[in-house]
């Protein structure tokens, strides 16, 4: 009875000898796993690039194109098959040379049952990670895009395109709800340090007497909650990014701090002495005017010069009133992704009803109305749901 514990996999076995390539199908598909042989390296390679495999098992010594050729040419293919070697010749050196090639797994001859399952399993466990994280990958990338075709959004995307691979720091304006974030994340994603960490800080959120701890850290003692060391924002965005959502609202204490950082790229923790390097691009957002905030007093204007090398202003959706369908549709896929709901058509004359409303929320409330609209309605969205339902009662 075959071993349960194994998830069923796709496996290409390539090898130049009848006898090993028939004994593996034998066990293999006693295991329960699909499996396919070839007889040489190029028909190994055809196979592994035409098909879906989870594990490939390549003998090293073959004729004419032998292992460590199959697998220089589905690594260079991006090949995301788990590539297993296998040889009755195999030595130290050649083990590790094959993994730095790319290879997952290195077994000898004469060919252990054991073995080959235990390496199956860990290939499985290793598939199903890597799977997942492109599958994460593109949950969050897609929750990151910048949705819209309209002629405002078309240049924020060529600004941020071209801005994002400098180091320049940028401050995003614009309502709440407009999607500042978004612009930010795009800003980080195409830039250089894209593998580094975003770091989000929201300076309405935090109290004025913790805004200092929360940016620089802080040293234990330093305060009577201080029970250990705590690194602050800025030493987590180190190489990255760092966010400060609605600066506006900070205090000019904390902004005379952050002013320093961005002169000397240096801070120091509360209740520390001690300065400490960090390299890192900051993006503001706010949604006030910091113009009239700098003449009542309430925001430097020597920080606002340092933050504003580059201006990017995210309109209204009631100026961007074109991109209406576009967003509605994204939020219908996206609401279906997330609950398992059915996706609904949205008939014409419900697109321009939706057009007339005020939209002061921006897309943050077009999402609500969509999902409200996807649980409300009918198998269609009409003109008339929009009218009984985009508005809710109060």
């Amino acid at each position: 009875m075959r071993n349960q514990i194994y998830k069923t996999m796709k496996i290409l076995v390539i090898d130049d000898e009848k006898s090993i390539r028939n004994t593996l199908k034998e066990i293999l598909e006693f295991e329960g796993h699909e499996t396919a042989l070839a007889a040489d390296g190029k028909e190994g390679v055809e196979a592994a690039l035409n098909g879906s495999f989870d594990a490939i098992f390549c003998d090293i010594k073959m004729p004419n194109m032998d292992g460590i050729e199959v697998l220089d040419q589905l690594e260079a293919a991006q090949c995301e098959s788990a590539i297993i070697m296998i040889s009755g010749h195999g030595s130290i050196d050649t083990a590790v040379d094959c993994i730095k090639k790319g290879a997952f797994d290195f077994i000898q001859k004469p060919l252990d049952l054991n073995r080959i399952l235990i390496t199956l399993k860990n290939a499985t466990d290793k598939s199903s990670l890597v799977k997942e994280t492109t599958i994460l990958k593109k949950k969050v990338s897609s929750k990151n895009e910048i949705i819209g075709d309209s002629e405002a959004i078309r240049h924020i995307k060529e600004i941020v395109d071209r801005v994002a691979p400098t180091d320049a720091r940028v401050l995003i304006t614009g309502s709440n709800g407009t999607g500042k974030e978004l612009v930010a994340r795009r800003l980080h994603d195409k830039s250089n340090h894209a593998s580094a960490p975003f770091i989000e800080v929201n300076c309405a959120a935090i109290p004025s007497e913790l805004i200092e701890s929360e940016l620089f850290g802080h040293e234990k003692g330093a305060f009577t909650s201080a029970v250990k060391q705590h690194k602050g924002k800025f030493e987590q965005a180190d190489g990255g990014t760092l966010f400060l959502d609605e600066i506006g609202d900070m205090s000019l204490a904390a902004q005379a701090k952050v002013l320093r950082v961005l002169q000397e790229n240096k801070l120091t923790r509360v209740g520390s002495d001690k300065d400490i390097s960090v390299k890192v691009r900051v993006v503001a957002a706010t949604n006030k005017n910091l113009t009239e905030e700098i003449e009542k007093g309430n925001f430097r204007e020597d920080l606002y010069h340092r933050l504003s090398v580059i201006v990017i202003h995210v309109p209204s959706l009631s100026e961007r009133l074109s991109d209406i369908p576009l967003l509605t549709d994204y939020f219908i896929m996206q609401i279906c992704e997330e609950s398992g709901m059915t996706p609904k058509k949205v008939m014409p004359e419900a697109y321009e009803e939706l057009k007339k409303l005020p939209w002061t929320g921006n897309i943050r409330e077009l999402r609500n109305v969509t999902e409200r609209l996807m649980i409300l309605c009918g198998d269609k969205i009409t003109k008339e749901d929009v009218v009984a339902f985009a508005t809710p009662a109060i």
